[in-house]
């Protein structure tokens, strides 16, 4: 998608990983301490960025920076929507602490991705319609 709209696309993490040879992906690898990926990013994201990224704690961080935050499920995260975010996954860290939830998320499939593409689609198009 993002070759289809002329778009780079920047992969960070904090290890080597192989990538395919291509003039608008590049990747970034950081220091190897628990946040250095994602204070790269925070410290980079603009306005009009979108971030792809199942981590709520980033999220937030990301859209206190007016960036638009995509979880690879396909959620939508907002100013609006992230305080329950990061609630509901404090409350869910407990109750894995406490023993009374064992269980991680479900198994990712179609549905997502399809929901996932569909949904970075249009706010690629919405972004480039109002830039």
């Amino acid at each position: 998608m993002a070759k289809r709209y002329g778009l780079k696309v920047i992969l960070v993490s904090n290890t080597w990983t192989r990538i395919p040879d291509a003039d608008w992906l590049e990747q970034i690898v950081v220091p190897d301490h628990p946040d250095a990926a994602d204070d790269w990013i925070v410290d980079h994201i603009t306005e009009d960025d979108i971030v792809i990224s199942p981590d709520i704690p980033l999220s937030a961080r990301c859209l206190e920076k007016d960036a638009h935050v995509l979880s690879p499920r396909g959620r939508f995260f907002t100013k609006d929507s992230i305080g329950e975010a990061l609630a509901n996954r404090d409350l869910r860290s407990q109750l894995r602490d406490l023993g009374i939830m064992t269980g991680g998320p479900s198994t990712f499939g179609k549905k997502d991705r399809s929901r996932f593409l569909q949904r970075l689609d249009q706010k690629i198009q919405a972004i480039q319609q109002t830039g």
